[in-house]
């Protein structure tokens, strides 16, 4: 990719980025909508376990039962 390409690339980029940050309003935010109930905040512990832990558990459990499967399939093929 020669240097054209890549200033223009980069520039659109950067202007998509500032577009999408002017338009997205966090002031917004703020007004509450009729009938918003929102739900009890979470703990640290809760949200390190949501979004940090159960994730790298389903993908190990995933893993854990391709290779399963997979070392199976192996064993079917050499006998």
């Amino acid at each position: 990719m020669d240097k054209k390409n890549a200033l223009r690339a980069g520039a659109v980029a950067a202007g998509t980025t500032l577009m999408m940050l002017l338009m997205s309003s966090p002031a917004l935010a703020l007004t509450r909508d009729d009938g918003d109930d929102p739900a009890p905040k979470l703990s640290v512990a809760e949200t390190l376990g949501l979004y940090v832990v159960a994730p790298i558990v389903l993908f190990l459990v995933i893993a854990g039962l391709v290779m399963v499967g997979d070392k199976s399939r192996k064993q079917q093929k050499q006998g």
